[in-house]
């Protein structure tokens, strides 16, 4: 995810078309039905995410298992504290315990995958903070993945993230080894094949170096050993979603976004399926990784309020409650705002949650990564109007996705 900057604590966050679905102009879109939704006998404790003074805005809920909030500090690691969340909560599903899971391990490693691609595009290529849910899959199913306590991501005497030096150091350094290796080409010189080493060094001094082995509960792990008998992590178990008309639907493809340095490819469903796949998620008990914007007047953390506000300004961010008005959605304002840069991909979270508010709109529960001083105790109220808008991607459990859609997009189960 880019960086963008954000009111709030002096925080920060992560980073010509055709259209093949059926013109939509201003109308709007059927709402998904949310009957579908049976919050009655899946109500669950919510002490943990809400506060005394706001248990009133709702009436019903679902709230699925998750770990702590955590806080990603002055980094622009979104896709990481995100990702890592779901996996967490993957495992708190299935294990009934916590597990509390390294971030900064993946994103070391991220750091790393991203120098490759910088170094043999010859610095045409996006390079900084910023990455995607996917980004975390590959990198655990590739390099493993280690609890907090074996890596932190803070070398000794350091209290608080902070990778803007860090990410100008090995930029700086990249471009150096770059321009060196092309002058002796030029010059038929041994080029430097080492640059790696040096690369990593510069990880080591900003974020610690990384163990090889590590004992956790008693016993020793390496990286991979730990991602697989720990987590019993797999990444076919996980699914990449989107909504876009410029391409056909069903069918997946590459997300044009600039922090998709990997490549991700998505599959791609018309805008109430996404929807109603999110719902149905959640309504099984599980939870899932969501892209989207936030740069917009509607979203606000210390509000705990993401809504699809009116371009009139007649309501204040920071006054957001369940009543607001919000404008309308439909797919063709959504393809509109992605394709003038209005709806771009600057922060991850993790949805755990729906509710219904006394009005009988729905909202999800978000995990965000901003530390837990709001009112909802680090999570964020999502309305299905404000995460109709502006959704860029998921990533979603693959077995929680029904027989039919998944032989739709053609995907084993």
């Amino acid at each position: 995810m880019k960086r963008i900057a954000l009111l709030m604590l002096g925080m920060v966050s992560c980073y010509s078309s055709f259209s093949q679905a059926q013109e939509t102009e201003d109308v709007l879109l059927p709402k998904a039905d949310n009957r579908k939704i049976n919050f009655g006998k899946q109500n669950r404790d919510r002490s943990n995410i809400i506060n005394t003074n706001t248990s009133n805005l709702f009436t019903e809920w679902i709230t699925n298992q998750c770990t702590s909030v955590k806080n990603q500090q002055n980094t622009g690691t979104c896709w990481s504290f995100s990702t890592t969340s779901l996996l967490e909560s993957q495992y708190k599903k299935s294990m009934l315990e916590d597990i509390d899971v390294s971030e900064m391990f993946t994103v070391r490693n991220i750091y790393i995958e991203k120098a490759k691609n910088y170094f043999l595009r010859q610095g045409h290529a996006q390079f900084g903070e910023g990455g995607l849910g996917h980004d975390v899959i590959n990198a655990v199913s590739k390099y493993g993945a280690m609890p907090e306590i074996a890596y932190s991501g803070l070398p000794q005497n350091v209290k608080y993230y902070n990778h803007q030096a860090l990410v100008i150091s090995l930029k700086k350094y990249l471009d150096s080894t770059i321009a060196s290796n092309i002058e002796n080409q030029k010059s038929k010189k041994i080029n430097n094949t080492n640059w790696l080493l040096g690369y990593n060094q510069i990880l080591d001094q900003y974020l610690g170096v990384a163990p090889a082995k590590f004992v956790y509960q008693n016993q020793s792990y390496t990286p991979q050993s730990f991602a697989k008998t720990i987590l019993h992590f797999n990444a076919d178990e996980y699914v990449n979603i989107t909504s876009f008309t410029h391409h056909p639907f069903y069918e997946p493809f590459i997300l044009e976004v600039p922090d998709n340095f990997s490549n991700g490819s998505y599959y791609n469903l018309p805008l109430n399926e996404m929807i109603e796949l999110v719902k149905s998620v959640l309504q099984q008990g599980y939870t899932l990784l969501w892209d989207t914007d936030v740069s917009n007047i509607g979203f606000n953390h210390q509000a705990g309020f993401a809504m699809n506000l009116e371009e009139n300004g007649e309501v204040k961010p920071n006054l957001m409650n369940p009543d607001s008005p919000e404008g309308k959605w439909n797919d063709k304002i959504r393809q509109d705002r992605f394709e003038n840069l209005s709806t771009q991909d600057d922060h991850l979270m993790h949805i755990v949650g729906v509710e219904k508010a006394k009005n009988g709109k729905i909202f999800f529960i978000v995990k965000n990564s901003y530390g837990t001083t709001n009112p909802f105790k680090g999570f964020v109220n999502v309305s299905e109007a404000y995460f109709a808008i502006n959704t860029v991607s998921l990533v979603v459990p693959k077995a929680a996705i029904n027989k039919i859609l998944l032989e739709k997009l053609k995907i084993s189960k």
